[in-house]
């Protein structure tokens, strides 16, 4: 009896020290969590109250004016999940595109950029196609 009391107080005093080695690792994971919360914050407040330049883009010919190339899309904002493949109805995609438009906001020059990123296979073909420059606005 003596000897599985001496067993089951070793086994406690081992189960102790684990339990001590957990907290110790937990509490340094926490602060390690909590340092890096905080620097991703500090981070995305850096990042929000600067805008990057535009990166110039043009490996292809691009339909937009400068001043919608220019306007950056901001990275939180809603973008539309809709496609177009030139099989559906193009009215329906528009009234879809405008509609979602709707609920997340955003510029003329914002509308303009998310419309052609509904835009795949020939459509994307045909809208990329268009002349340089040619689209100033949405309508």
């Amino acid at each position: 009896m003596a000897e599985v009391r001496a067993e089951q107080e070793l086994r406690q005093d081992q189960f102790r020290v684990e339990l001590d080695a957990l907290r110790t690792s937990n509490e340094e994971l926490c602060r390690v969590n909590e340092e890096l919360r905080r620097d991703l914050q500090r981070l995305g407040e850096h990042v929000a109250g600067e805008q990057s330049p535009p990166i110039p883009v043009k490996a292809r010919p691009m339909p937009f004016s400068q001043a919608i190339m220019n306007v950056m899309i901001p990275m939180n904002f809603m973008t539309p999940r809709i496609t177009f493949t030139s099989t559906e109805d193009q009215e329906a995609h528009i009234t879809a595109f405008h509609t979602q438009m709707l609920i997340s906001g955003g510029t003329n020059a914002m509308h303009c950029k998310l419309f052609m990123g509904t835009f795949v296979g020939t459509t994307l073909d045909w809208f990329i196609g268009l002349p340089d420059g040619h689209i100033t606005s949405f309508d």
